[in-house]
């Protein structure tokens, strides 16, 4: 009798469980095509094109549409000269091999604004233009109020032969599904605050900010090409995520403010540095990694607005996040 009972129960909450998965895939699917509705098409300009497909007649007009890409100090007759000059034109070459059809990136970029416009309605419409930035990876992406420059001949795939100079770690995200992922960091960036205090911890949780924000606008974007890893480096980092915090804990570093703590966990670089054997086995930004599950822990524990967990502090939301690594 009493097994009859415990199964009976068993049923009953296996059931609950589901119908709270399968209401929650619903809502999910409604606010999905709440956001599709939304009347934000992105177009996306091909400066790049135009300019290397320009004739000395059409470049004034080309001038009028674009004139903030045009220094005033350097004359037209060096500017028609550089889009001739053999180096371009390989750029041209490469870019349109890889971007003949242009078309799946704008949908993304479309999908990408109208999150963004769901979570954040004061958003305007930018003009989005793609330039040549001569290989420029530091600056892949500018973000102004009103204009958006993508400097696509840095999204040529991680083998191209522009990039085999660069370091593996910079080559692996030079591809153009990171355009749209670069795209949506820049836009996390502007729409939080830095932190105030410069601790270890308020950077995690500057960074963890960041990715929850890339979570709800790019919802069909695997976890892996959010953080920038390739499968492995993001299953190493589930699988260590509970030494990982330890590691953090144990040396006392989430109050340091110690600058190196920055290069060693945060920033873009061959492997996090835990000073340890197991070093070159871990991939970097692993304080982007803790940060982001920190974020994640609070909004799940926590009955907060978007807007007001963005405002939040570090302390605050640390205190209140009730963050368990996964071991």
């Amino acid at each position: 009798m009493i097994f009859s009972v415990r199964c009976s129960y068993s049923l009953v909450l296996l059931a609950f469980i589901a119908f709270i998965g399968v209401n929650s895939c619903n809502q999910n699917s409604e606010l999905e095509r709440e956001i599709k509705r939304l009347n934000f098409n992105i177009n996306v300009e091909r400066f790049d094109k135009l300019f290397m497909e320009s004739k000395e007649n059409t470049f004034s007009s080309l001038k009028n549409g674009f004139p903030f890409l045009f220094p005033k100090n350097i004359s037209d007759s060096i500017l028609l000269q550089r889009k001739d000059d053999s180096i371009q034109k390989l750029i041209k070459y490469s870019v349109d091999s890889v971007f003949l059809d242009f078309s799946s990136i704008e949908n993304d970029l479309s999908s990408l604004f109208k999150h963004i416009k769901y979570y954040n309605p004061s958003l305007k419409k930018p003009r989005i233009i793609t330039v040549f930035s001569d290989l420029d990876y530091r600056n892949k992406i500018i973000v102004t109020d009103t204009i958006v420059l993508i400097g696509i001949d840095n999204y040529l795939g991680t083998e191209h032969s522009f990039y085999q100079n660069f370091y593996s770690y910079i080559r692996k995200n030079l591809k153009k599904d990171q355009i749209v992922v670069d795209l949506a960091n820049e836009y996390a960036a502007k729409m939080i605050d830095e932190p105030v205090r410069n601790t270890f911890l308020d950077k995690l949780i500057y960074q963890g900010k960041k990715m929850y924000l890339k979570d709800l606008w790019l919802p069909e974007t695997n976890d892996y090409t959010k953080m920038g890893y390739s499968i492995d480096e993001l299953n190493w980092a589930n699988e260590n995520e509970y030494y990982i915090w330890e590691y953090f804990v144990e040396n006392e570093i989430l109050y340091s403010t110690d600058p190196k703590l920055y290069d060693r966990f945060i920033a873009q670089g061959p492997f996090s540095r835990f000073n340890l054997s197991l070093d070159n086995e871990s991939p970097s930004s692993l304080g982007i990694y803790i940060g982001w599950k920190i974020i994640k822990s609070f909004m799940d524990n926590n009955d907060i607005s978007l807007i007001n967990m963005l405002r939040s502090d570090s302390k605050f939301i640390f205190k209140n996040a009730k963050f368990k690594p996964n071991k």
